[in-house]
């Protein structure tokens, strides 16, 4: 699914030479690299604050507790996603609210946001799934409208730019009042480990989010909030370094993967390719609304979990994201929720695949997988 080893040998002797670097410097813990990669990442996205931290869990956590979230707040999130979104509102006993999402996007669905707000209601995590943001424009008008806190789960979509509906464009995780994201090996932007971010352009809750994931400390020994150990080291920040000049050239080439999968699928009915939202119709050759993190198709008609094992058969590795929706997780089922309610994510659990998505495809692997899939959709 994701070739590292490719990406490394590009990338190889700077990488080798900034890890050796803080190996030899000793300055494991933020270290010069970190602070170096705080500013550059801040630069990038054109952002006031980028706090690092240790993963992508802890930054949606440590969001949370910067905002002051109290137990049995509501807090609003979309049902088809990963685990890591529900699990810090549970920890914090805050009072998780799942919603369904769009067929097309996959993305929280906005309608579905406001028929689950009450005056418990807090905040809202609309997650950028597999690349491409949710619709900000209506979610900020609703928290606007509900004096509501927007946490955006930026894990899967950094590098991708939103176009408003007044025509302006931001970088993912920048629209909101906080976001996070992930640099777990696999996403756009991967170290070689476990790593993290929050980002924000509020001063003062950048001040409470260094706090905190430095046990509440500014000062050492003096604990001024409660906070827990979440630290980016720097071996990874030097990775993180020697990787992000190069993140819209990695981007470019999943788009261009994407592209290239889109024009083999046309006219295959039994595969719906993935969908751009409104404010980008269609893949267009200087498309920046989806960073495809994954290329996730819709298998209509046919056995998309005999389509999975026959590409496994054939070595073609396939992943299905996600399998079970949320609120039928055992640890996350409520007597609240009603089946009527996830009419979209208990279709698409049985519909989508995940295909081959790095920077290192080319397009004989293209064209075999695309044909592989073709011949045994079509019979």
């Amino acid at each position: 699914m994701v070739d590292l080893k490719g990406q490394y040998e590009e990338i190889k002797d700077i990488v080798n030479t900034s890890v050796i670097d803080v190996i030899e410097s000793t300055a494991f813990i933020n270290g010069p690299e970190v602070h170096s990669f705080q500013k550059n990442l801040e630069d990038y996205l054109g952002l006031k604050h980028v706090i690092p931290c240790a993963n992508g869990t802890d930054a949606l956590q440590i969001a949370m507790m910067g905002l002051g979230l109290q137990p049995g707040d509501e807090v609003i999130t979309a049902d088809f996603t990963f685990a890591a979104t529900v699990e810090v509102i549970a920890l914090l006993q805050l009072t998780p609210v799942l919603v369904d999402v769009e067929p097309d996007t996959f993305n929280i669905d906005v309608f579905a946001i406001k028929k689950a707000i009450t005056p418990k209601t807090k905040a809202i995590v609309p997650v950028h799934l597999f690349g491409q943001c949710a619709n900000m424009d209506a979610i900020m008008d609703i928290a606007e409208a509900h004096d509501l806190f927007v946490i955006e789960d930026n894990a899967q979509a950094i590098g991708a730019t939103y176009t408003s509906k007044d025509g302006s464009k931001a970088s993912a995780g920048t629209i909101g009042h906080v976001a996070s994201t992930s640099f777990f090996p696999s996403k756009n932007l991967g170290c070689y480990g476990d790593g993290g971010a929050i980002f924000t352009n509020d001063d003062e809750l950048a001040h409470t989010l260094r706090g905190i994931v430095n046990h509440g400390m500014y000062k050492r020994y003096h604990h001024d909030v409660v906070g827990v150990n979440s630290r980016l080291d720097s071996i990874q920040a030097a990775v993180l370094n020697a990787k992000l000049p190069n993140l819209d050239t990695y981007n470019k080439a999943r788009q261009d993967a994407a592209r290239k999968y889109n024009h083999a699928f046309k006219g295959i009915k039994n595969v719906i390719i993935p969908k751009s939202g409104k404010a980008c119709k269609e893949l267009c050759d200087n498309c920046d609304c989806h960073v495809f993190h994954q290329y996730t198709l819709k298998i209509i008609g046919a056995d998309r979990d005999a389509l999975a094992k026959h590409l496994n058969d054939k070595g073609i590795p396939c992943g299905v994201y996600y399998p079970i929706p949320l609120h039928n997780q055992k640890a996350y089922k409520d007597s609240r929720y009603n089946e009527d309610d996830f009419t979209v994510t208990n279709q698409l659990v049985n519909e989508v695949i995940s295909l081959p998505m790095h920077t290192e495809l080319d397009d004989e692997q293209i064209e075999f997988i695309t044909s592989t899939i073709i011949k045994f959709v079509d019979g």
